[in-house]
């Protein structure tokens, strides 16, 4: 499983690793004055779909430069397989890489584009032919090798891409933002069809990316960056779930956010005065917070995590709320529930099977969670808030 921190390195040659692997041990990046990299370290093992994910600015597209040997850290080192990567140019990588600009040649064909890295590495013809006729195959082109790139759709050009990187068969492949350019219906179809080929390859893959969708959808594992530090690492459904701090609980997927002041604190629960009333919760549910009598605290829901009643039908065991129904907003198999509560707005997520049980638009209601579901976290300041700004 991939491991990553911005915390104690990693040792700076970790010994034998399996085909595919990455080893980064306390690498930072200045340019001039601006640090755009502090101290990160990530351990990615072989055949795994490891997303970056993290707002424009955040070093994403820095630490890809770094693992691909365009530019140097200024701290810290990279091994790849094991082997120290300090000074060993691009081509000497065992890496693939497809940008955003995907840099095809206009004036060859599908098949000569393919064929331009096999060609450069003087491949015999028999076996380029078969090699580019799997690739092609593979991300589904079979039969268009003869087309002009002119001829061919966006989607098109991004397999392209992606088979003349994958015919040289990398251990490694290296993707900075390739679907950023598509229409949504296609975006998505390729993001199913990237993952599909990784799988069957089992090609280690580092992706870039500030969409925390296509992030959730691709990865085994995601490392959600800010300012140039890794702010956590994990599965998709684990950073979801329980998310570190504040800033990724809020990249990650919708919030709602209450302001508080906690009150008491001690014995396994936590008292927080709130604009919506006090709310007694569990201590578990501090995130990033060292509870204590005065400290401001945000707590936070998710949207499915919010049931919407009528007043008096709640299950026990949950804290609930009056509000009143502002908005019902349906959205195929789901329905959105805007409430008002107190001061605040707050938005709930049901299943569209649900909506008899939904009040009506203007009628009173009852909001109800679990307190267990509840997560608290110190408020955003500095850096962060403002990286998180930028992503707005």
């Amino acid at each position: 499983m991939s491991h990553a921190t911005s915390g104690p390195r990693a040792p700076a040659h970790p010994g034998p690793a399996s085909q595919g692997s990455i080893h980064i041990a306390g690498v930072s990046k200045n340019y001039g004055s601006t640090r755009v990299l502090s101290d990160v370290c990530l351990a990615i093992a072989s055949g795994t779909f490891l997303t970056l994910l993290g707002p424009s600015g955040c070093g994403k597209t820095t630490l890809l430069r770094l693992i691909a040997g365009f530019t140097e850290p200024s701290a810290g080192g990279i091994a790849i397989d094991g082997r120290d990567m300090a000074g060993l140019p691009p081509q000497r990588r065992p890496i693939g890489m497809v940008f955003q600009n995907l840099a095809l040649f206009p004036h060859f064909s599908v098949e000569e584009n393919i064929a331009y890295g096999l060609r450069l590495r003087k491949v015999g013809a028999e076996e380029m032919r078969r090699k580019v006729g799997q690739f092609l195959d593979l991300v589904g082109l079979g039969g268009l090798g003869a087309r002009r790139i002119s001829q061919l759709s966006g989607g098109q050009k991004q397999r392209v891409a992606l088979a003349r990187s994958l015919v040289l068969e990398p251990s490694i492949l290296l993707l900075d933002e390739p679907l950023s350019a598509l229409d949504l219906q296609l975006r998505k179809q390729l993001q199913v069809s990237l993952k599909e080929i990784q799988k069957e390859l089992k090609t280690t893959f580092v992706f870039v990316t500030h969409d925390q969708e296509e992030a959730t959808l691709m990865s085994d594992s995601v490392v959600v960056m800010s300012a140039g530090r890794v702010q956590q690492f994990g599965s998709p459904q684990a950073i979801y779930a329980r998310p570190e701090n504040l800033f990724v609980a809020k990249f990650i997927g919708e919030l709602n956010e209450i302001t508080g002041s906690v009150v008491s604190a001690g014995g396994g629960a936590m008292d927080i005065d709130t604009s919506v009333g006090r709310l007694s919760l569990p201590a578990s549910s501090a995130r990033d917070l060292v509870p204590a009598a005065g400290s401001s605290c945000l707590v936070c829901l998710r949207p499915e995590r919010i049931e919407v009643r009528h007043p008096g039908a709640i299950t026990p065991g949950r804290l609930a709320l009056p509000a009143t129904v502002v908005e019902r907003i349906a959205l195929g198999p789901v329905i959105r529930v805007v409430v008002r509560c107190g001061e605040r707005r707050m938005t709930a997520v049901r299943l569209a099977s649900d909506s008899e049980a939904l009040p009506e638009v203007g009628a009173a209601c009852t909001v109800a969670f679990d307190p267990a579901d509840a997560q608290v976290f110190t408020p955003l300041e500095g850096e962060m808030a403002t990286a998180f700004g930028e992503r707005q």
